[in-house]
């Protein structure tokens, strides 16, 4: 009897195996190792699943590779700011451009502006940079003025006169042209010159449904029923993450390039600069004695004396000029200072994660009509973002500081900002932070030698602009950082 039942079982397996049925199939290929069912097969509903996937650089962007490191000053705290203590932190992966964002990117960029919004003169002025940071009392920069943004001779050259917010903005404009660019390329969606007002390509409005634009020549179509065409989602893996303003962990990361520097996972040399050695000349044998950085080299000496000049340019360089450092980056030191994304305090060293470090977290979501609505879209057709949580001050050192969530930001009843954190006005010797106040790093083109050194760090308020400032841009990478 007992041999009977065992007979029965092992005949009621084959049976069941050589059905082939879909939870039986956990190791077969491409199917989930959870359920058993196959991807992307119409026949059990379509489910879609794209593995391997390995992110691309996007254009203009190098791979930095992330790491432990100790970030802050290196050199004696000349200035006495005392607002860089060194501490060790990790950053993860990412992408920084190679080079400072150019004058010949900016004219792009306002150009794009005036061909889609041709009736919305505001939207142009307020993109354009300041021109007049380079006029100077008892100076005569008066060409630089009319010529520096737009004159072919400065088209590769970075360009300055532009805000921490106009910054931001041409970020937030960037993704949104790649993004398209590449929804285009691999026609998914054909080009629409025609374009205009809320009717805009923006990737968070495609994304989520209220963008539709063209349809392309080869649409994605759906594995379901029907295999219907339907728009790239995220799960797709086609768009990019948004390009941004580096944190300044981040900045200061890529700027040492110690990547060059390291054996094993010992540092050998702990850099001043983004390279080797205490000194702004080279070194290396095939091109000793030439200067790595365009910066001041003395007191009224911005290039050096006629017929062997130093550094060659009298204010701004083309933004590949000097040795890129080991991770292929341009003009990390001198050249223009570059804004960052973190809110400036002087405490931020000993008060920021270790990991990701960042000081000016404001999360949002998107706003709708009403609950369950549909998304708000404003005149230029970005999605509208409602703040869930701003924690800009928190730990800043201000006892009128507080963590706001919820709707409570927005009551003038509560002290959320610090406006009054430090003295300020007539006679006082400290300067006004507040929650408007950015960091940027790296030296300029007018600035001396202490300046250079990646651990150094500066403020200002990010409604302003100078004419040795400028930025560039980062993207977060995903996925497996050894990959690369």
């Amino acid at each position: 009897m007992k041999l009977n039942v065992l007979i029965y079982l092992i005949l009621s397996l084959l049976i069941v195996s050589s059905c082939g049925l879909p939870f039986m199939q956990g190791k077969k290929k491409g199917a989930s190792s959870t359920t058993g069912w196959s991807y992307n097969d119409p026949k059990n509903g379509g489910f879609e699943y794209r593995s391997g996937y390995t992110q691309p650089a996007g254009p203009g962007l190098v791979y930095i590779q992330g790491g432990t490191f100790a970030m802050g000053r290196v050199e004696q705290d000349v200035m006495f700011d005392g607002n860089n203590i060194p501490r060790r932190v990790t950053v993860a992966s990412f992408y920084m451009d190679e080079s400072e964002v150019r004058n010949i990117d900016w004219r792009e960029y306002i150009f794009w502006l005036q061909r889609i919004y041709p009736n919305d003169r505001e939207v142009y002025l307020d993109a354009l940079p300041d021109t007049l940071v380079w006029r100077s009392e008892l100076s005569y920069n008066e060409p630089y003025l009319e010529n520096y943004l737009r004159h072919a001779a400065y088209s590769e050259y970075p360009v300055v006169g532009v805000s921490w917010i106009q910054a931001d903005k041409f970020c937030k404009w960037r993704t949104d042209r790649v993004n398209e660019g590449i929804l285009i390329d691999d026609s998914y969606l054909a080009q629409d010159l025609a374009q205009t007002g809320n009717k805009v390509f923006t990737s968070d409005g495609y994304l989520n449904g209220v963008y539709d634009g063209v349809e392309g020549k080869r649409p994605l179509k759906s594995l379901g029923k029907g295999g219907a065409p339907r728009r790239v989602n995220i799960s797709d893996g086609v768009v990019l993450p948004r390009y941004r303003l580096p944190t300044e962990a981040e900045w200061e990361f890529a700027a040492l390039g110690l990547v060059g520097n390291t054996e094993e996972e010992v540092v050998l040399d702990r850099r001043i600069y983004p390279w080797n050695g205490n000194q702004i000349r080279s070194a290396d044998k095939n091109i000793r004695g030439q200067m790595l950085a365009n910066n001041v080299r003395g007191r009224g000496d911005y290039m050096g004396v006629a017929g062997y000049l130093n550094d060659a340019y009298e204010i701004a360089a083309p933004v590949l000029s000097f040795q890129p450092n080991d991770y292929g980056l341009y003009c990390m030191a001198g050249n223009v200072n570059e804004w960052v994304q973190d809110v400036y305090r002087p405490s931020s060293s000993m008060e920021v994660n270790e990991f990701q470090p960042l000081r000016g977290n404001v999360y949002t979501n998107f706003k709708r009509e009403s609950p369950g609505g549909k998304l708000v879209v404003n005149k230029y057709g970005e999605l509208v973002r409602d703040t869930l949580v701003d924690y800009t001050n928190f730990k800043d050192g201000d006892y009128q500081s507080i963590i706001t969530d919820a709707d409570d930001w927005k009551n003038d009843s509560i002290s959320n900002y610090t406006d009054l954190m430090y003295a300020s006005g007539t006679g006082s010797s400290m300067p006004r932070v507040s929650d408007k106040t950015r960091v940027y790093k790296g030296g300029s083109w007018k600035d001396r030698t202490f300046w250079l050194g990646p651990g150094t760090r500066r403020f200002m308020d990010q409604r302003k602009a100078a004419n040795d400032l400028g930025f560039r841009c980062a993207m977060t990478h995903l996925g497996d950082s050894n990959l690369q």
